[in-house]
């Protein structure tokens, strides 16, 4: 219990925290964007940047958790193509539930939480899961979504932008640029140090935050019995097939064991949404599946959290 009230309830608390500020209009929708983009360019970036230029390639060196967490994406990505099967669903569209049932918030909460249950020089676990979320599964589906739209003609276009896009991304530059870092043995001055400290201070609460303001937003009709599915795939299915994977066929350390399984378990983050909105396709169904999805893994990470409590 002590575990869920020391690093679960936190995150939670500050997602509720930013639920009320917007149901009672202390922050306008405009900060949503606003706290969104802070967190996106500068603060997450600078925290993830910090934890790599602490590490080294040997410490990441876990092929077997990299599979495990990735195991679980693909098993989640390949099961919503087959139950839409035959239902006269775009490419697109396929892409975008895709990501709503495999897409785990694991910057906005995963960095935060792993803070908090392992501590900050174990980020290790996040980073590769961010990477494989935001970079690797995000930049698949737009592939999907453009050769689908024909945005881009050709695949070889198509390939080249989805991989252009992903190459400014800044929560994929951060991390490579502090691990290039560690890799040369260098040290920012103390002033360069303080600057990226303060704003990596900021990032775990403002993230938790604008998930509250997102979710208080409303979002138009939906799909209960998608939501449904897509929710039962992210918070057990995921979880499910990771665990199998990373305690009995790679029986990795409980380090890595634990985090892949945590990450797994977050609720759906707000990425799909916004390609959702990018091209147009319909947003309510990924909306009210985060919403649903984030409520529910109050119990679901909390449960799992006080697990390895007592482990």
């Amino acid at each position: 219990m002590e575990a869920v009230l020391n690093a679960a309830l936190p995150i939670f608390a500050l997602i509720l925290a930013g639920y009320v500020a917007a149901r009672r209009r202390l922050l306008g929708p405009a900060a949503t964007d606003s706290l969104n983009r802070f967190v996106v360019w500068l603060a997450l970036p600078a925290l993830l940047f910090q934890a790599m230029a602490r590490t080294n390639w040997e410490e990441l060196d876990h092929p077997g958790f990299a599979v495990a967490y990735g195991g679980g994406i693909v098993g989640i990505f390949a099961l919503v193509f087959l139950m839409q099967r035959g239902k006269g669903r775009r490419l697109a569209d396929l892409a975008i539930e895709g990501l709503d049932g495999a897409y785990a918030n694991a910057g906005y909460m995963g960095v935060p939480l792993m803070v908090l249950s392992f501590g900050e020089a174990e980020l290790g676990p996040a980073v590769i899961g961010m990477i494989l979320t935001a970079c690797v599964l995000y930049g698949f589906a737009i592939v999907l979504i453009e050769f689908d739209l024909q945005r881009a003609p050709g695949l070889g276009r198509t390939l080249l932008k989805a991989g252009w896009s992903l190459a400014r991304n800044p929560l994929l530059i951060s991390p490579v640029a502090g691990l290039a870092v560690a890799a040369l043995g260098w040290r920012l001055p103390v002033s360069a140090a303080n600057f990226v400290g303060l704003l990596a201070g900021a990032a775990s609460p403002c993230a938790l935050v604008t998930i509250g303001l997102f979710l208080a937003q409303e979002h138009g009709a939906q799909d209960l019995r998608l939501v449904g599915r897509l929710v039962a795939l992210k918070l057990l299915v995921q979880p499910a097939i990771t665990a199998f994977l990373a305690f009995w066929v790679f029986d990795l350390p409980p380090l890595w064991s634990h985090s892949a399984l945590l990450l797994s378990a977050l609720p759906t983050g707000t990425g799909p949404f916004m390609l959702a909105k990018l091209y147009d396709r319909e947003p309510g169904v990924t909306a009210r599946a985060i919403l649903v999805s984030t409520l529910g893994s109050v119990v679901t990470v909390s449960l799992l959290v006080a697990w390895f409590g007592k482990i």
